[in-house]
C-alpha cells in the first residue's frame, strides 16, 4: 500500500498509517484504539475499502453480535473492519477460531474506544495474533500540513479532525455534542451512572487540573463524590483514552507505584473547553496558561511515540525541594529529559529541575535534554540542552 497518499479534501493524513500497513500485513487481527472522534474508522475506511464495514455503535448490531457471535462473524463474512468492537466482547472468542484456520493477514481489523475491556478480549483470546495500536486525535504536524494554524489556535482547539474540516460546527458546539455522546454511550455503559450529572462535574474537575499533580480527595470533594468513586471515574477516563496519568519516576519501581501522578488531557482543546478557554485572549489571561501548554507538549510528545507502534514509558521526576522535570524516558540507565515552558525565552531558572535530576542521577547518563517553548529558532542553551518548539521544530520520538 502506498503510504504517501496525497491528502484530498478534508482527509488529513495520520502518521500512524506507516504502522498500521505493517501491522495489517503480518497480524490476522489489528486493533485500533483511541478516543471516539480521532479518527480511528476513517483511517481504515480509507486504505481498506475492499473490507466489509459494520458498526457495533448500534445497539441492536451489538446485540446480535453479543448473543450469537459465531452466526453474527459467518453473516458479515471477511475481510472486514469492525467498529466499537468493545460492545461484543463474546467476538473475541468467536474470532479465534477463524483467524487459527484461515492464518490471513488483515482478516480482521477492529475499532474500540474503550481500553481495559478491549485488553481485557485480546489477553484472554487473541494473544500473539492481534496487532494493538492507539491513534490519539491530530498532532500539530498532522494538521499543519493541511491547515494553517498558530500556537494559540491548536491549543484551544485541539486535534479532533471534525474540528479542523472545511465548513466544521463551530468548536464550543461540536465539544458539547462530543460530551453528550461520550458520556451517555461510553460512561452509562462502562459504569451504568444513572445520573451522568455527576460524571460531568467530575470531568469538568479533572480538566481543571490537566498538568497538576493528582489528589483524589481534593476532586471528590470538590465534585461531592466518594474518593473510591473518584479513583474509580479516573480510571474510566483512562479506559476511553480520555486521559494520561503520569507517574513520578524513581530507580525504585516500587516508590513509582506508590507516589502522586500527574493527571494530563491527552486533547488540549476538550481540556480548554471544559475549563471555558475559548480563545487566544481567554488563554493568556487563563492561570492555566502553563498547565495548558504542558498538557500539549505531553500530547505532542506521547503521539510521536503511538505513530511508531509503541506505547512511550513517560515519567516525571520532583525532588524534596520541588525541583521537577516534566517528562523523564529511562532507556536502561540512560535518561532523556524535557521541559516545557510556554516563554519564548529560556533563563538559567528554567534549567533547575534538569541540573538537580543531573546531579542525583549523574551527568554522563544524562543522554540529553530539551525544552520545549515558544523559541523561534532551535538553540544551544547549555551543554547537553537544546530549546526548541514543538510546533515549529517537532518533537523528540520517546
Amino acid at each position: 500500500m502506498d503510504t504517501t497518499t496525497k491528502i484530498i479534501g478534508n482527509w488529513f493524513h495520520r502518521d500512524t498509517i506507516k504502522i498500521l500497513s505493517r501491522a495489517v500485513r503480518h497480524f490476522p487481527v489489528v486493533l485500533l484504539t483511541g478516543p471516539r472522534q480521532s479518527g480511528k474508522t476513517s483511517l481504515l475506511r480509507r486504505f481498506y475499502p475492499k473490507h466489509a464495514y459494520i458498526s457495533l455503535d448500534v445497539p441492536s448490531l451489538a446485540a446480535q453480535a453479543e448473543d450469537n457471535a459465531e452466526l453474527f462473524l459467518e453473516g458479515i463474512g471477511s475481510p472486514v473492519i469492525i467498529d466499537e468492537v468493545q460492545y461484543a466482547p463474546s467476538l473475541f472468542r468467536a474470532i479465534k477460531p477463524v483467524v487459527d484456520r484461515h492464518k490471513k493477514p488483515g482478516t480482521f481489523l477492529l475499532t474500540g474506544s474503550q481500553t481495559f475491556p478491549l485488553m481485557q478480549g485480546v489477553s484472554e483470546s487473541l494473544s500473539g495474533r492481534c496487532a494493538i495500536l492507539n491513534l490519539q486525535s491530530l498532532s500539530a504536524a498532522e494538521i499543519r500540513r493541511r491547515r494553517k494554524a498558530s500556537e494559540f489556535d491548536i491549543l484551544v482547539t485541539g486535534g479532533f479532525p471534525e474540528l479542523w474540516k472545511q465548513h466544521a460546527l463551530p468548536r464550543d458546539l461540536w465539544f458539547s455534542s462530543y460530551l453528550a455522546t461520550y458520556l451517555e454511550r461510553d460512561i452509562r455503559n462502562i459504569l451504568k451512572v444513572a445520573n451522568l450529572r455527576d460524571f460531568e462535574r467530575f470531568l469538568r474537575a479533572a480538566a481543571a487540573r490537566t498538568g497538576q499533580l493528582l489528589s483524589y480527595a481534593d476532586m471528590a470533594r470538590d465534585v461531592g463524590i466518594a474518593v473510591s468513586t473518584a479513583r474509580a471515574w479516573t480510571s474510566v477516563l483512562q479506559a476511553s483514552g480520555q486521559v494520561l496519568l503520569l507517574e513520578p519516576y524513581h530507580r525504585n519501581l516500587g516508590k513509582r507505584l506508590v507516589k502522586t501522578p500527574k493527571l494530563y488531557f491527552l486533547d488540549v482543546g476538550l481540556a480548554a473547553f471544559l475549563n471555558g478557554i475559548g480563545n487566544r485572549s481567554q488563554l493568556l489571561a487563563s492561570p492555566l496558561l502553563g498547565a495548558m501548554w504542558e498538557t500539549f507538549v505531553l500530547g505532542e510528545v506521547f503521539r510521536s511515540g503511538l505513530a511508531a507502534g509503541v506505547t512511550p514509558r513517560l515519567w516525571f521526576w520532583q525532588n524534596r525541594l520541588g525541583h521537577e522535570v516534566d517528562i523523564v524516558i529511562d532507556e536502561g540507565g540512560r535518561y532523556r529529559l524535557a521541559e516545557m515552558k510556554f516563554a519564548e525565552r529560556i533563563g538559567d531558572s528554567d534549567l533547575r529541575g534538569i541540573r538537580s535530576f543531573q546531579e542525583m542521577y549523574g551527568v554522563k547518563n544524562v543522554a540529553g535534554a530539551v525544552v520545549y517553548c515558544r523559541t523561534p529558532h532551535r538553540h544551544t542553551v547549555a551543554p547537553k540542552i537544546t530549546a526548541r518548539h514543538p510546533i515549529l521544530h517537532g518533537v523528540e520520538r520517546p
